[in-house]
């Protein structure tokens, strides 16, 4: 018996799928990094409480940037659209985290840039100028809060709309408003190894905890807070990408 065949079941996918990153590398660099690949940054970056400075995607991921990761082979959900729907303005949706974590692993390899999730501070932050204050509750019985989620206020756009349709920050990013929520590195319990968490927040008009496998929660499930409409994601990086 090999030593691979010693492996557990378990075990032995996580070997290869760290040796597929590996090699995704590998030939990533024997070709050089490819900057085009890299997404349309905001035009400024957004400087944390601290001080810090990050680097925010303009818009979130298009249908059109997911499927270079899809058709490379290094994405496995295809994702498909209407009629009339354009692939270059069109967000990518029904993303898991563990589709997210296949994109991150394969621009980051093609780029040679180190690209990530916002945590949910970053996020917050990002979005502070685009999103309105919370109100006040009706209710102050937990039990009755969703009472007060769909009793106060206009109701949040649902629809899918093109990148672009929603408000704009200062710095330049895009949609933070709009239907599709982002998700972050943020674990749910505080847990700091992603491969040992089981949910993650996702940020957009409220704040949601959604299973890693989930990518549509309308019927996956939301493990906390009312359902966001469409799963997504946006990229962030400490590091300004170098001139052309």
């Amino acid at each position: 018996m090999t030593a691979v065949q010693t492996l557990a079941p378990k075990a032995l996918g996580i070997a290869v799928a760290a040796a597929a990153i590996v090699l995704g590398g590998i030939a990533a660099w024997r070709s050089g990094p490819d900057l085009a690949y890299a997404p349309l940054m905001a035009e400024k970056a957004v400087v944390l409480q601290d001080g810090k400075k990050i680097y925010v995607q303009k818009y979130e991921v298009t249908v059109d940037q997911w499927m270079r990761c899809h058709r490379d082979g290094a994405c496995a959900l295809a994702i498909t659209l209407g009629a009339g729907e354009p692939a270059d303005s069109t967000p990518a949706t029904g993303l898991s985290f563990r589709d997210v974590s296949q994109y991150l692993a394969w621009i980051n390899a093609k780029t040679g840039h180190p690209f990530r999730l916002p945590s949910k501070t970053e996020w917050r932050t990002m979005a502070l100028e685009v999103l309105p204050p919370k109100p006040d509750p009706i209710f102050t019985d937990p039990s009755l809060t969703w009472a007060s989620t769909y009793l106060m206020g206009d109701a949040p756009p649902r629809s899918l709309r093109t990148s672009g349709s929603f408000a704009t920050t200062r710095e330049g990013v895009a949609d933070l408003n709009g239907s599709v929520w982002e998700w972050t590195s943020d674990c749910y319990n505080n847990n700091e190894n992603p491969d040992q968490c089981a949910a993650f927040y996702v940020m957009g008009e409220h704040e949601a905890v959604i299973p890693f496998m989930v990518g549509d929660p309308a019927n996956g499930g939301c493990a906390a807070g009312a359902p966001p409409a469409h799963l997504g994601m946006r990229l962030v990086t400490d590091l300004p990408l170098p001139s052309p």
